[in-house]
């Protein structure tokens, strides 16, 4: 996946001293109108689509550049085991040249732009974006239509883009965040395809061919599960005309796609034990929840109480998680951090730690009292101020048209529509403290949870210890 809002839409009770007129509460209360209006005060998500099914959506913020990018509803739960890492290697190979322009065509007329080309794929899906000035709009446009429809995947290009992934898969090994939750997918969701990588296998890659990367084109890169977004300086209209001349000819069918079969949650773990490594990085989950459940804000709200802590923050003890105040006052770990990853019908709802081979149990032990304390006794303060954080956090990430364009994106892809936040504000707001005690209670307590450790790792507790204190702590 992961600071805060204080101004909710309500009106305060305000002190207002004798000597004071009316003006003090006045001004509360507009303040508080101020921030409701500031959730309608955005521009609008214009929503189209092309006769073949692709979606074309775009908020016009009228700034002098934008972000556009196609995001596709493909990524590694869509591969065979076989061909696991395929969608992350058509990632690469669209970069290599097309049929109309040559790697260094492509290249040096993104440059002379002064454009910025990306892409990354993802276990759902796979995304192409560039940022560009307004006046490129047409180009880049072009440019993504044709890295799509018309890649060479030349023999060469894809032998060096082996190399490069292999390379690329060295330096996620030494990224140790990366290689943990990996394995807590690898563990979590067990012989599914969610327990791949999303950069596969080095046998995989070694043995990946062209027609392995065509064949995956043609079965998942069909109109019906792209949508062309784009934020910034963008005419709706302009971008429909652009979306009709370059992707109006792409197939709209896709009755090929293979079925999205569930992917079941196995409680269990991985333990790979190194003593030469400094630190423990541990990360423990118990089955969240998709996208579109009704209980997704809920677990955020849970998320966002267990918090994050770090040993560079400057108010250890003084801040409002009481996990991250046991960290700092027992100095029991370098950092920590809650997590809630989504996918279409399943997540990993947990916490992720980097701790000293000697506190690894009391670490865990806080942990876990900290989940079986929001499933019992939060309090409705501690709910509203992790209410006003997850409000923040969501607008935070909503800064410049680069984030605007990925959050159209991907909530048209999750829930075939932007939600507004006004509505967005109004679900958060609906949220009390028994909500988050009856949603924490059915997928926390009493639940198995999927485990990893990662380093000296000698004193985690065995797994029969780790499931027992999902219903029981010490005193």
């Amino acid at each position: 996946m992961a600071s805060r809002l204080s101004v909710l839409g309500r009106k305060l009770a305000a002190f207002r001293p004798t000597n004071l007129r009316a003006p003090p509460l006045r001004f509360a209360a507009s303040t508080a109108y101020s921030f409701q209006q500031s959730l309608l005060n955005v521009p609008e998500t214009k929503v189209s689509a092309l006769d073949n099914g692709l979606r074309v959506a775009s908020e016009n913020s009228g700034i002098p550049t934008c972000t556009v990018g196609l995001w596709i509803d493909a990524g590694t739960r869509y591969e065979t085991e076989s061909t696991n890492g395929v969608a992350h290697f058509m990632e690469h190979m669209a970069f290599k040249g097309t049929t109309k322009r040559s790697q260094t065509q492509l290249e040096l007329q993104v440059e002379n732009m002064g454009a910025h080309l990306n892409a990354y794929t993802s276990r759902e899906q796979t995304v192409y974006f560039a940022k560009c000035f307004t006046k490129d709009l047409p180009e880049v446009v072009n440019i993504l239509a044709d890295i799509l429809q018309n890649p060479v995947l030349g023999k060469n290009e894809i032998e060096i883009e082996r190399r490069v992934i292999l390379r690329e898969m060295q330096e996620v090994d030494t990224q140790m965040e990366e290689v943990v939750f990996d394995h807590l997918h690898a563990t979590a969701f067990q012989g599914t395809p969610l327990s791949w990588t999303i950069l596969g296998p080095t046998e995989n890659i070694n043995s990946i061919t062209r027609e392995n990367l065509s064949d995956y084109v043609k079965t998942h890169y069909h109109a019906p599960r792209m949508v062309l977004a784009a934020a910034g300086g963008v005419d709706h209209d302009v971008l429909m005309k652009l979306a009709e001349k370059e992707f109006g000819g792409m197939p709209g069918s896709h009755a090929d796609v293979p079925k999205l079969e569930p992917c079941r949650f196995t409680g269990s773990e991985i333990r790979i034990r190194d003593d030469e490594m400094p630190l423990a990085h541990i990360a423990m989950a118990v089955e969240g929840v998709g996208w579109t459940h009704p209980d997704y804000l809920p677990l955020m709200v849970a998320n966002t109480l267990v918090g994050q802590w770090d040993r560079s923050f400057g108010a250890g003890g003084n801040l409002g998680s009481k996990l991250a105040q046991d960290a700092a006052k027992g100095n029991l770990c370098h950092s920590y951090l809650s997590f809630n990853t989504c996918y279409t019908d399943t997540g990993l709802w947990g916490i992720y730690m980097v701790t000293d081979r000697t506190t690894i149990d009391d670490m865990i032990f806080c942990a876990q009292r900290e989940w079986l304390r929001i499933c019992n006794s939060v309090t409705e303060a501690e709910v509203e101020r992790a209410k006003r954080q997850l409000k923040t956090q969501f607008l935070l990430q909503l800064d410049g048209s680069t984030a605007i364009c990925e959050d159209i994106g991907r909530q048209l892809l999750t829930y075939s529509r932007r939600i507004p936040l006004p509505e967005l504000d109004m679900r958060i707001e609906q949220i009390d403290a028994k909500v988050v005690k009856d949603v924490a209670t059915r997928y926390i307590y009493d639940q198995c949870p999927a485990v990893v450790g990662l380093g000296p790792v000698e004193q985690l507790a065995d797994y029969t210890r780790l499931r027992a204190n999902m219903y029981w702590t010490r005193v």
